[in-house]
């Protein structure tokens, strides 16, 4: 299942990479964007990712810290070196639970061959060291998430999802098929629609809230994996992402993991802007 993830997001960083050429027959590098950006992993999470001057941890499937940036279409995210995800705070009955438990064998860190990390990151480089990932930002928009996934040579492969309001409106829910095999959906009693891998559809709510029906093929029969209610409030952005993960963000404490599919639900509330004093 790992390499089919992989494969997906290889064809979707693909698309992204593909456009750092050219944008309406100007370089990206010149042209500019100023908007707000959210890293999230898909993965485990990420530490020391920075953008510009801004630090940021990507969580796993959730929103961690907003960055606001204004600059070339094409995003460059770097990694502090050797940067670690803070310790969690625990009570002392926790910490004395903790030095119970086996100690964390760490794998060592193998070198990075310079011949497996991506030209684009290779040549920028020189002048940013620490670079590890390039996102392309669609023009016009003032919102987006960028997915980060493991890719060759400590670097990170990127999708970007327009989330400004225009394609991701407050008060519906968008649904995104990032799996390797068809899905289909029935939402609020609709009709059955089919996605394809890397297709999304909108569901509108009825009393704030999304009843939906998950159906996926396999060997060529469709399967029911689940029934389920989201509330949708109308001063959020929803937005459900349906995939093929083995990360342990979908593991459970007793290492079970339930479904073909997982889900993944990203919200975002409404933000007021402060008022401007005159």
């Amino acid at each position: 299942m790992k390499f089919k993830i992989m494969n997906i997001l290889r064809s979707l960083v693909f698309t992204t990479l593909s456009c750092l050429g050219s944008v309406h027959g100007q370089s990206p590098a010149d042209s500019k964007v100023s908007l707000k950006v959210d890293l999230v992993s898909w993965g485990e999470d990420i530490p020391g990712l920075t953008i510009k001057k801004d630090e940021v941890s990507a969580l796993a499937f959730r929103y961690s810290k907003t960055i606001r940036y204004s600059g070339s279409q094409v995003l460059e995210i770097s990694q502090t070196p050797g940067a670690k995800l803070p310790e969690l705070e625990m009570s002392a009955e926790e910490k004395e639970l903790m030095k119970k438990l086996p100690p964390v064998v760490t794998p060592p860190v193998k070198p990075v061959d310079p011949a497996e990390i991506p030209p684009e990151i290779l040549a920028r480089r020189k002048e940013n060291p620490n670079l590890v990932a390039l996102a392309m930002i669609p023009a016009n928009s003032t919102r987006v998430t960028v997915l980060l996934a493991p890719g060759k040579g400590g670097t990170f492969q990127t999708y970007v999802i327009d989330d400004d309001p225009t394609k991701l409106p407050f008060g519906k829910l968008r649904i995104h098929n990032y799996s390797a095999i068809p899905i289909a959906l029935r939402c609020n009693g609709t009709e059955m629609k089919e996605l394809k891998t890397r297709e999304a559809m909108y569901a509108s709510p009825v009393q704030e809230q999304v009843i939906y029906e998950l159906a996926y093929k396999k060997d060529n029969e469709w399967q029911i994996q689940e029934n389920n209610l989201l509330p949708i409030n109308a001063d959020e952005q929803s937005q459900m992402i349906i995939l093929q993960s083995d990360a342990n963000f979908f593991t459970s404490g007793d290492g079970s993991r339930g479904g073909y599919l997982q889900t993944v639900i990203l919200k975002r509330r409404k933000e007021v802007e402060p008022a401007v004093t005159p």
